[in-house]
């Protein structure tokens, strides 16, 4: 079974900065591309950012995060990451990993917490 499992959420001052970690199980990690997606309070699911397989070579970032957030993966870790940089009381949300380009499949983890606040 597709296990996602994230962490490195928490709060935050705006300004601040926040790694998140996804470690995935069940897949053949390498193969598939792998996605960031938010839900703020009373908001639906909006997806972040995402990175191609393999080498990640590929990427896409919202407009909303661009140039603040940068997705990376470690294929020997099975391992996806976040860095949230200069963070904004509009980023906070439930932070979840997601399995495929565009997140919007039933591959989802339990979340990290954002919360960004001062």
């Amino acid at each position: 079974d597709v296990q996602l499992v994230e962490s490195g959420g928490g709060l935050v001052q705006p300004g601040g900065s926040l790694r998140l970690s996804c470690a995935a199980s069940g897949f053949t990690f390498n193969n598939y591309a792998m996605s960031w997606v938010r839900q703020a309070p009373g908001k639906g699911l909006e997806r972040v950012s995402s990175i191609s397989p393999g080498g990640g070579f590929s990427t896409y970032y919202a407009d909303s995060v661009k140039g603040r957030f940068t997705i990376s993966r470690d294929n020997a870790k099975n391992t996806l990451y976040l860095q949230l940089n200069s963070l904004k009381t509009e980023d906070t949300a439930m932070y979840y990993c997601a399995k495929g380009w565009t997140g919007a499949g039933d591959d989802r983890g339990q979340g990290t917490q954002v919360t960004v606040s001062s």
